[in-house]
């Protein structure tokens, strides 16, 4: 066995680690868990999907309280992780959907992208328009294509909605504008879109040693531009305008204690100030820090933040 295999040529300690022989080490994160036939806390049920060959999804189905072919609105849900972390199976994130699925009332679709260094980006941003586009795909009836009891059954295709957290609330962005300009399967147009605590980074916020600006350049070792790729930095000249975000609606969340706070409220002013015709909301949480409702979801602050996540939701569909 060559010794050399187990050097370490990127180490961002305690996140992740990549070896001279090609192999990541993935060490923030929690354990990967089964989909539920019924959650015994909140009552949803969940399984595992195949959204193409290349990847998978987790849906969720919340307790039905009216009929067994209650129309429901339907979230296609982003996780975060700096688009190389975390996983749509881990045990915070199907607790998280859990709970954003019950109080919401909602048919949750969680899509387990492809993560880099593995997969070089900007599959992530692929994988889940494909996710969206497989959504719209029900409506249809295209020869060939399996079509989704739950989502056949139960989703409401004229109120769709696309939410995420950290990496996920930028590719939430990242959908909305590129849904601007082209077209959905089936027709389906995005009513609400979520930005919690999103990844986003600009040269003027963030210095290139930063965490932030780092984990940026090791998922997109390709850019050009580092921070001030349009990808994560919105604000840019060459960014498409802000104007053209292809949703409704669009809830951004922050918290007092994170470093990307100040970036999201200047997203929201930038949107404000651009020429889009929705409606933008705010939710600062005070004294708290980056996702802090993934990781504890039982303190009040936590159910205060996904009541308002649902609330919005439901204002979205009204």
């Amino acid at each position: 066995m060559d010794s050399g295999d187990n050097e370490v040529v990127v180490d961002f300690p305690h996140l992740i680690r990549v070896y001279k022989n090609g192999r990541v080490e993935r060490l923030f994160g929690s354990p990967i868990v089964p989909p539920s036939p019924e959650d015994p806390a909140t009552g949803v049920s969940s399984k595992d999907i195949d959204i193409s060959p290349e990847f998978k999804a987790r849906i969720y189905l919340p307790k039905l309280t009216t009929s067994t072919d209650q129309k429901l609105p339907i979230l296609v849900y982003y996780h975060g992780g700096a688009f190389c972390l975390e996983s749509a199976f881990s045990f915070l994130d199907h607790r998280y959907l859990n709970g954003i699925v019950a109080e919401s009332n909602v048919i949750a679709v969680s899509v387990e992208y492809r993560l880099a260094p593995e997969i070089p980006f900007p599959v992530a941003y692929e994988d889940s328009w494909d996710a969206l586009q497989w959504v719209g795909s029900h409506v249809e009836a295209k020869p060939g294509f399996e079509k989704e009891p739950w989502l056949v059954t139960h989703g409401d295709f004229e109120k769709v909605l696309i939410g995420g957290d950290s990496a996920g609330g930028n590719i939430v962005h990242n959908l909305s504008l590129r849904s601007g300009s082209e077209s959905l399967n089936g027709g389906i147009k995005i009513l609400g879109s979520l930005l919690c605590f999103p990844y986003f980074l600009t040269s003027i916020d963030f210095k290139e040693d930063s965490l932030p600006s780092k984990l940026w350049g090791f998922v997109n070792p390709s850019t050009k531009d580092g921070v001030d790729d349009p990808n994560i930095n919105p604000f840019v000249e060459k960014a498409q305008s802000l104007s053209t975000l292809g949703c409704s609606k669009i809830l951004v969340c922050v918290a007092e204690k994170d470093e990307l706070r100040n970036i999201g409220i200047k997203y929201v002013e930038a949107v404000k100030n651009s020429e889009w015709k929705g409606e933008i909301e705010l939710i600062d949480v005070e004294g708290e820090d980056h996702c802090f409702q993934i990781f504890d979801t039982e303190t009040e602050k936590a159910k205060n933040l996904i009541k308002g996540m649902a609330s919005f939701i439901k204002k979205s569909c009204a």
